[in-house]
């Protein structure tokens, strides 16, 4: 694959004022800084996502700063010169500012509130930036806890890009109009779950999964609390397929096998909540580890199912999953991949609504038939009745003479055959 150069804004041997955790490397960890280093100066993809994904990642902020950008596929030509405060705002600037707001509860600690603002200013520049060159996104809750990993790692200059590429290649059917196919990605749990254990599967609720919603749509950056760990699971995440959080998802239930089959299965809302946290202690290699031999083992497209079947051609996990398919496409790709998928969700939002419409009209239907039959019978029995005695008494057919019963003779004569 042909070399890459780092941009110029992400050198590794740069200086920074991102403020990163200060964090002292295992003699492991120091030795592998070189083999990091020289993959990312040559260019050199398939070593980079090895040292991604083995134990402990790309090591350091420092060495991220250049590796991110390169997995990422940023490239100075994405660089757009008009200012984004210039733009037209978003729509959802409102909600942006709430959640930055209750950013930094975790990581990393600030000596003043004065820093702490400032920071969740920055924070909040590189969303709006993302946004406002991009509106067609849509803003999700949790959103912020991604862009808050870039940030600090990146910095405010190189964040809004890479976050960019990562909103349109990457997790775009989480900033859908809808979140319809996000519901959608997390539906294939099920047949993961039934192919890698079938008896835990039939105990789990077999509910929708949106126990897995708030860690697979951000990256788990919403419940990991240790930065040193989320800034490793992106750079696992970052390097490998994009439906790779879910099957980390998978990789955490199934190593909580016992303690779930342990509850019993009438107690769903137990079993969701256990679901939806993670155990502590977490120990974040062991689950890299179980994620990539779950997905070597059971690659999606190998369950056959009808869940993976549905997932539009559009979505990520089928146009711009692959670190090739990220090297290859632009960020006008994604904005085209976008509107397309949006105008799946639309025209899939309007047969659903057809569907309950026509559903209604049936039901109103039934309820007629059911009342017509009910009563009208009932009705003509006694019309029938009481119409037999009164020419009993009168001795004769003769409908001609008696035109006042109408069309409820007519109806009488059908049916004695007179």
């Amino acid at each position: 694959m042909a070399s890459r150069t780092p941009s110029p804004s992400v050198s590794i041997d740069s200086a920074s004022s991102r403020q990163p955790t200060p964090i002292d490397l295992s003699l492991a960890e120091t030795s592998k800084e070189g083999l990091v280093v020289t993959a990312c100066e040559k260019g050199d993809l398939p070593t980079l996502v090895h040292l991604a994904t083995s134990t402990h990642g790309l090591v350091s902020d420092r060495l991220r700063r250049t590796a991110w950008p390169i997995l990422l596929a940023c490239k100075a030509t994405d660089e757009d010169k008009v200012s984004w405060k210039d733009l037209p705002a978003h729509r959802e600037e409102g909600q942006v500012g709430l959640d930055v707001n209750r950013a930094f509860v975790y990581y990393p600690k600030y000596n003043s509130e004065k820093e702490l603002d400032r920071r969740k200013h920055e924070l909040s520049n590189v969303i709006l930036e993302v946004l406002r060159r991009h509106p067609a996104l849509s803003y999700f809750q949790g959103y912020h806890d991604i862009v808050q990993v870039f940030y600090l790692v990146l910095g405010t200059n190189a964040a809004p890009q890479a976050a960019a590429r990562l909103s349109l290649l990457r997790i775009r059917d989480f900033m859908l109009s809808s979140l319809d196919p996000a519901i959608a990605q997390l539906e294939l749990l099920r047949p993961l779950l039934r192919e890698a254990d079938p008896v835990l599967y039939e105990h789990l609720p077999k509910s929708s999964a949106t126990f897995a919603l708030a860690g697979t749509i951000t990256m788990f950056a919403h419940n990991i609390q240790e930065y040193r760990n989320i800034t490793r699971l992106f750079d696992f995440f970052l390097a490998r397929h994009a439906i790779m959080p879910l099957y980390f998802f998978a990789a955490v239930v199934l190593s909580r096998r016992e303690e779930l089959l342990e509850i019993d299965k009438e107690e769903e809302d137990i079993l969701h909540v256990m679901l939806s946290k993670l155990p502590e202690p977490f120990d974040i290699e062991f689950h890299i580890a179980r994620s990539v031999e779950l997905f070597e083992r059971l690659p999606p497209g190998s369950l056959g199912s009808w869940e993976w079947w549905r997932i539009s051609s559009s979505s990520v996990l089928k146009s711009s999953a692959t670190l090739a398919d990220m090297q290859r496409l632009t960020l006008d790709d994604g904005e085209r991949l976008f509107t397309q998928q949006e105008k799946e969700v639309h025209w899939q939002q309007y047969q659903k609504k057809v569907v309950r419409q026509a559903m209604r009209s049936i039901k109103h239907a039934k309820l007629r038939l059911w009342y017509y039959r009910r009563y009208g019978a009932v009705g003509l029995a006694i019309v029938v009745g009481a119409y037999a005695l009164w020419l009993g008494k009168n001795g004769g057919l003769d409908f001609s003479r008696y035109s006042i019963f109408g069309y409820q003779g007519d109806l009488i004569r059908h049916f004695i055959g007179a």
